[in-house]
């Protein structure tokens, strides 16, 4: 099941003011940016860059993802390893809230989103 349209607004808005501070200034943008999306019942954080052989294409790198578990009310959160997996958080296995996803994908005690 998707998310209710309050649930969308208000990831929308939460996202919106993490990719304020997290995205790389404008003028690089072309070699380094950030995005994010829903999938199901997910949010995925990704980094866009170019690939290496042919800069005209960009390639999309997981960093996190958070995904609500409706029966315990919860943020399971999430950190793809070099396996292209993705695995449980170590520091912070749930959240309660959304934003507290975001605030740990910003600090990155562990180093696993931003290496």
């Amino acid at each position: 099941m998707a998310f209710t349209p309050q649930q969308t607004a208000d990831i929308e808005a939460a996202m919106a003011d993490f990719m304020t501070k997290r995205r790389p200034p404008e003028e690089i943008r072309d070699k380094l940016d950030l995005s994010w999306r829903i999938e199901g019942q997910s949010v995925v954080i990704f980094s866009i860059r170019p690939m290496w052989r042919d800069e005209r294409q960009k390639i999309e790198e997981p960093a996190a993802k958070a995904t609500f578990v409706r029966t315990t009310n919860r943020w399971k959160i999430y950190w793809m390893r070099a396996d292209l997996k993705w695995h449980s958080y170590p520091l912070l296995p749930e959240a309660v809230f959304f934003d507290e996803f975001l605030a740990e994908v910003n600090e990155d005690d562990a180093c696993c989103f931003w290496g």
